[in-house]
């Protein structure tokens, strides 16, 4: 369903979203998700033109959020790195293939709807949830 570069940029943005007014370098991200620097360039870059980043150059600049974390939705980053999704345009075929191809449809839609209702402020709560789990010491964050 999610594609890799669309788990790799959730991954960048999530990082960016702990600090979400500072400037961070395509190496320092890269190196923080333990994903190849240009790779990671490129999936940038699509975010940037998707309007999810801004970039700045210099020994100071790099990338950060263009808009707060509760205001980027899951499905405009996977819009953005993966491209809209389309219905299969095949037609004909016997009942059953209709039929299938109809469900595969309808499950298409309802991800979507439940996509747009994720924001990345929402993947960053689980994220500290996960990680105060991880953590010993700590408990169970509920959301």
């Amino acid at each position: 369903m999610l594609s890799k570069g669309s788990t790799d940029a959730l991954r960048a943005l999530l990082e960016l979203a702990e600090a979400p007014e500072r400037w961070r370098s395509t190496r320092e991200l890269a190196e923080a998700q333990q994903l190849a620097e240009p790779m990671l360039e490129q999936l940038l870059l699509r975010l940037r033109r998707a309007g999810l980043l801004q970039a700045r150059r210099g020994r100071l600049g790099g990338y950060r959020l263009a808009r707060p974390p509760h205001q980027i939705g899951v499905q405009e980053v996977i819009a953005a790195i993966q491209g809209p999704s389309s219905p299969s345009a095949e037609s004909g075929g016997s009942a059953a293939d209709q039929v299938t191809r109809a469900l595969e449809a309808r499950l298409q839609r309802a991800v979507t709807r439940a996509l747009l209702e994720l924001s990345l402020e929402e993947l960053l709560f689980d994220l500290r949830s996960a990680e105060a789990c991880r953590d010993g010491e700590a408990g169970l964050l509920l959301g």
